[in-house]
């Protein structure tokens, strides 16, 4: 199993597609782990080096006991490329892994060849915030079972919801997952979620970046998206039309394409 020893953690991951391709670093949000990219490892590991981890509290990755921020993350998986011998690589970050992206592109930007932030935010302002602590308070008052229902009707599209078939599928994925997270690790990452604001140092970025947002996105709406594209120079935005935030799920052959698209683009201007 591969493991990577980062900041005092076991760090989980997994290499798809030939070492010989350009490498794609693909960073999950809250509560997901490397299963979350099942959709897309398909298409991207025929055209890259790509390597997906759990984060910390999630997976197969070490669990913690103290509360964390979004740089503390952002410096395990700087640890994992380290460790990995990647000096030069394209990233993508989904929702959570989107900031998590963010700081990494901060810390390390002359060695990204490309940034993709997929349903994901610039800041957490003062809503964020009380949402984030509302949410905490009301888990005492919720079992897994509710927890998982709240998942899907939060994050996926109504269009998507009226499939009962396309949702039963994904709810029992779910339960199938031999990881789940365990409670604990999800408040903790929750907590961190709030610490993240990069809008005011944004501006300093020059990689090649793509935002990609989901139009029917109540967790992160299109308007959050909208401010952290203007915020990244010379970014681009694209939207896909009738997903929720779960767009991996719901879109998976779309989003794939989108990535790919881009950063083929930019593998090619780097050559």
């Amino acid at each position: 199993m591969p493991i990577a020893a980062v900041n005092g953690l076991q760090i989980y991951y997994e290499q798809h597609g030939d070492s010989a391709n350009p490498a794609l670093v693909c960073v999950q949000g809250l509560g997901g782990d490397c299963g979350g990219w099942a959709g897309q490892l398909p298409l991207w590991s025929r055209h890259y080096r790509t390597i997906v981890f759990d984060n910390r509290d999630a997976g197969r990755s070490s669990y913690v006991e103290h509360d964390y921020d979004v740089a503390a993350l952002a410096a395990d998986l700087i640890g994992l490329l380290d460790s990995l011998g990647l000096e030069r690589f394209h990233l993508v970050g989904i929702s959570l892994g989107g900031a998590i992206a963010q700081e990494v592109a901060l810390a390390v930007g002359a060695r990204l060849l490309s940034l993709t932030l997929i349903v994901t935010y610039a800041g957490a302002d003062r809503w964020f915030i009380e949402r984030t602590k509302l949410e905490e308070r009301l888990l005492v008052h919720k079992n897994a079972e509710h927890m998982l229902e709240e998942l899907l009707i939060m994050t996926l599209s109504p269009g998507f919801y009226e499939d009962e078939a396309r949702v039963e599928a994904l709810r029992e994925e779910i339960l199938a997952n031999p990881y789940p997270q365990a409670r604990p690790g999800f408040v903790r990452q929750l907590r961190a979620s709030a610490t993240h604001d990069s809008r005011g140092r944004l501006g300093s970025l020059t990689i090649p970046t793509h935002v990609i947002a989901a139009e029917q996105d109540i967790m992160v709406p299109v308007w959050r998206s909208r401010e952290l594209a203007t915020l990244i120079p010379g970014s681009v935005l694209s939207v896909v039309s009738g997903s929720g935030h779960s767009v991996a799920a719901e879109r998976p052959d779309e989003l794939a394409e989108l990535v790919h698209s881009f950063v083929r683009a930019e593998t090619a201007a780097a050559a």
